[in-house]
C-alpha cells in the first residue's frame, strides 16, 4: 500500500505551482491555495524549476472600440499586453481580462473566453456523456431480464436503483416519473464534476463544483423545477397560507415569509455544494504544502512533517470521496424534496385519486 501513498502524494506535488526566485524562496501557500480553487485562462499543469507547463486555453473577448478578438491566452502570459487587452494583476478585476481606455482607467470588454473552469466543465461533461452512452449501449444489447450487468454498468444500475428507490420516489411522489431523468442527471452531474477534481494531473483537477458559478446554475435548474411544475396548491400555500387572516391582512407577514422561502431554498443548495467542495480542496492543499514551508526548518521537523503531512492528505484523499458522494447525494435528496412539497395537493383530491 505504502507505493499507492506514494504515487498519490507525487500527483499531488506535481499539481503544486510553487515558484520560487532569488528574493522570494519561501512558497506561496496562499496564491496556491487560490491557484487551485480560482478560474484562469490557462491550465497549469506543473513548474520544471523556471519553466511552467500549462495548456493555453482561447480568449474570447468583444472589445467596444476594436471588436472581436480570438486568441491564445499565452500571448497575454505574465502581464504582457496583447491588442490593447491585458490580464489585471490588482484592483477590482484583478485575474481578468481588461482593456485600457485613453483616460487610463480600466474597462471590462464582453469575455466569452474558455477558462480553466469552463474547460473541465466540458471535459466532465462529455465524459458524463460517454457513461452514459457506454450504459445505455449495454442495455441496447442485452436482456436485463435475463443477464445481469457487470462492472460500471452494474455501478450505475444500483446507483439508479437506489436514487429512485430511496429518494426519488417518496420524496417527489406520485408524479416522481416527471422528475426522475433530472434528478438523475444532476447526482451523476456532481458526480462526476466531484471525483474529477479530485484527480490532481490534467484533464482532471479543475474545481468546477467549487464554482459559486456552476452551484448557481445548478440551484436555479431546480429553483425551475419547483416553481414552474408547482400545483396550485402549493402557490395557495404560498399567498394565502391556512393561518390566522390577521397573519396575512393588511399586512401579509406569512405570504412575505413564505415568498422569502422560496428563494433560500436553491441559495441553500447552491451554497452547501460550493462550500464543502471548496473548502475540501482548500485543506488538501494545505495539507500538501506542510512539506515545502517546513523545508528550512531542519531534517528532523521536516521529516517528521512530510509524514504527517502525507498521512493527512491521504486521510483527506479519502475522505473527500466520501463526500464527493454524499454532497450529490444531498443536493439531489434536497431538490427531490423540494421538487415533492411543490407537487402537493389538499386531502380531498388525494382521497379522490386513491378511490
Amino acid at each position: 500500500m505504502q507505493w499507492r501513498y506514494k504515487i498519490l502524494f507525487f500527483l499531488a506535488w506535481l499539481s503544486l505551482p510553487f515558484h520560487a526566485n532569488a528574493e522570494q524562496s519561501e512558497p506561496d501557500v496562499i496564491g496556491v491555495v487560490m491557484e487551485h480553487i480560482g478560474d484562469s485562462y490557462e491550465w497549469h499543469i506543473t513548474t520544471v524549476g523556471d519553466h511552467e507547463i500549462a495548456v493555453s486555453l482561447p480568449v474570447i473577448v468583444r472589445s467596444n472600440t476594436t471588436g472581436w478578438h480570438c486568441f491564445s491566452s499565452s500571448r497575454l502570459h505574465h502581464g504582457t499586453e496583447y491588442r490593447g487587452l491585458r490580464i489585471a494583476d490588482e484592483g477590482p478585476y484583478a485575474g481578468k481580462i481588461v482593456e485600457r481606455q485613453a483616460d487610463g482607467t480600466d474597462l471590462r470588454p464582453l469575455d466569452l473566453s474558455i477558462t480553466r473552469t469552463t474547460a473541465g466543465l466540458l471535459i466532465n461533461s462529455t465524459l458524463f456523456v460517454l457513461l452514459v452512452l457506454g450504459v445505455a449501449r449495454w442495455y441496447r444489447r442485452h436482456r436485463a431480464t435475463e443477464e445481469a450487468p457487470r462492472g460500471l454498468v452494474g455501478l450505475f444500475e444500483m446507483l439508479c436503483s437506489s436514487l429512485l428507490d430511496g429518494i426519488i420516489r417518496p420524496c417527489v411522489g406520485e408524479r416522481w416519473r416527471k422528475f426522475a431523468p433530472y434528478l438523475l442527471t444532476v447526482f451523476f452531474f456532481i458526480l462526476v464534476n466531484n471525483l474529477m477534481g479530485l484527480i490532481p494531473v490534467f484533464p482532471a483537477g479543475a474545481n468546477v463544483t467549487g464554482n459559486i458559478a456552476v452551484t448557481l446554475v445548478l440551484a436555479m435548474a431546480t429553483f425551475l423545477a419547483i416553481n414552474l411544475f408547482g400545483t396550485k396548491h402549493y402557490w395557495k400555500d404560498i399567498f394565502w397560507p391556512d393561518v390566522p387572516t390577521w397573519l396575512k391582512v393588511p399586512i401579509p407577514i406569512m405570504p412575505l415569509i413564505e415568498f422569502v422561502g422560496i428563494l433560500t431554498k436553491p441559495f441553500a443548495l447552491m451554497i452547501r455544494l460550493f462550500a464543502n467542495i471548496m473548502a475540501g480542496h482548500s485543506v488538501i492543499l494545505i495539507l500538501t504544502c506542510i512539506v515545502f514551508v517546513t523545508a528550512k526548518m531542519g531534517a528532523a521537523v521536516n521529516g517528521s512533517m512530510t509524514v504527517v503531512s502525507v498521512l493527512l492528505s491521504v486521510f483527506m484523499n479519502c475522505l473527500e470521496l466520501l463526500v464527493a458522494f454524499l454532497q450529490a447525494y444531498v443536493f439531489t435528496m434536497l431538490s427531490a424534496v423540494f421538487i415533492g412539497l411543490a407537487q402537493e395537493t389538499p386531502r380531498t383530491e388525494q382521497n379522490a385519486e386513491i378511490k
